[in-house]
């Protein structure tokens, strides 16, 4: 099929925060999105904290595997400075990616990651509305 949507990837990243290190993570993950905004080609990033539960989720769109490829080696320092304040709970990809990109996966040490192949979908992103409000709102 020559579908875009078959190309396309969904991460659902779900971090633990360090106790202790709520601060300096907002710090590094606000600092990561505004690089990947102006430099990274991810087309959505959103992220959300649960303060009670002391856990971020960060969702991120691309259109490709070599996207996801290109984020990683224009965004590994600002991804490393993050992971000095979270460790991984649970990250999903949505989508089908390419063995580049899984073995990228493989490389990342202790990370599980769950695949879920898409079954159907579409997405309405041309002109939508930019809503990032760069904070807490």
């Amino acid at each position: 099929m020559n579908d875009p949507t078959d190309t396309r990837l969904l991460f659902r990243n779900t971090m633990r925060i360090t106790p202790g290190h709520e601060d300096q993570f907002r710090e590094a993950i606000v600092d990561a999105v505004t690089f990947a905004r102006a430099h990274a080609p991810q087309l959505m990033v959103d992220v959300f904290v649960d303060e009670e539960e002391g856990t971020a989720t960060s969702f991120q769109i691309y259109a490709d595997s070599d996207s996801v490829v290109r984020h990683w080696e224009l965004s590994d320092p600002y991804i490393a400075n993050v992971m000095e304040h979270c460790e991984v709970d649970r990250f999903e990809v949505f989508g089908s990616p390419s063995e580049e990109v899984r073995n990228g996966f493989g490389r990342m040490s202790g990370m599980e990651v769950r695949i879920h192949p898409r079954l159907t979908g579409y997405v309405h992103f041309p002109g939508s509305p930019d809503t990032d409000r760069g904070g807490a709102s």
